[in-house]
Formats: structure tokens, sequence, C-alpha cells
């Protein structure tokens, strides 16, 4: 079941997205960032200043009580921003990651948003690949990776931003 995440799920999902991008757990799914970035993905502290954003929603995904998948949607103009998107790296391949974008693109059109935006690391080839499967494109922009914060991870190597979108009819 998908539904807004609230400030008590914040421990559940610091871990859940950390557990997908990075160390040995993440190695268990496909969307493992740990050959690219050491350290974590995220914490508490970051995940909590997302829930006080203006125009920011955090959606969930609960089995069995739960949360193996998430999304993090931040309003700006008629575009809605896609990010901390994970899965449970050992229920990766089971479609809770199409289920979890059906969901976004929902709650854009709830919102009124044109378009939906994210920025990848351009060397996921596989993920780019996936999201453009699923109708992203990418839109020639490039961004640096700024690490302004160590929460956000390590570099192990030079690293930039592609931007992708899909538009929402």
């Amino acid at each position: 079941m998908i539904s807004k995440a609230t400030l008590e799920d914040i421990p559940a999902l610091n871990k859940l997205v950390n557990s997908a991008y990075r160390g040995d757990t993440s190695r268990k799914g496909w969307t493992t960032e740990a050959d690219l970035l050491d350290g974590t993905r995220t914490d508490e502290n970051a995940i909590n200043d997302f829930f006080s954003e203006q125009g920011s929603t955090i959606l969930k995904f609960v089995d069995e009580g739960k949360i193996i998948g998430c999304v993090r949607l931040l309003k700006h103009g008629s575009q809605l921003y896609l990010g901390m998107f994970a899965v449970d790296p050992t229920v990766q391949n089971a479609g809770i990651g199409k289920k979890i974008l059906l969901a976004a693109e929902e709650e854009a059109r709830r919102q009124n948003c044109k378009s939906i935006d994210m920025t990848v690391i351009s060397e996921r080839k596989e993920l780019i690949d996936w999201y453009k499967r699923n109708g992203y494109v990418e839109v020639g922009e490039k961004k640096p990776m700024v690490f302004d914060n160590p929460c956000g991870g390590i570099p192990k190597k030079d690293l930039y931003f592609i931007t992708l979108e899909k538009f929402i009819d």
C-alpha cells in the first residue's frame, strides 16, 4: 500500500534509503551506488528537513507493516521533482518501483504539475535506461555533484548528474 509518510517513519526511511544505495546490503539489488560513493546516502536530520520543506511530500510503500519503498516529491513551479526513490534491495525487480513511479505521477496530477523531473548520476546507465523505459527522457542538462554535506556520501571519482523529465498527461 502506498501512502504519505509521517515524521514517525523517519528512522525506517533512513534505513531503507541507505540500504538501497550504499554498503554491502545495497549489492543485493541493482540500485547500488557503493562502487561510486562511500558513506551514507542520507541521514535522519536530512529526511526530517524534507518534511518541513514547502511543497515536499514523501510517499511510502508498506508491505506487511514494513516500509519497503519510498520517494520524495518536491513541487517547484509546474514541475514535481522526484528524489530519494528507494526500494528494499531484497525485493527489487518485483514491480514495486513501477508502482511508486505511478503513484508519483498521480501525485503530480493531483498537484496540477505538467511534468516530473529528476537528477540521476550519469554513471548509472542501467537506472537511466529503466527510467527511459518508464517514459522519462534526458533533457540535456548536466549538473555537478556538490558534496557540501558529508551525509550525502563521499565520491570515489568525479561524478555529475543528468536531468530526466516526463510530461504528465
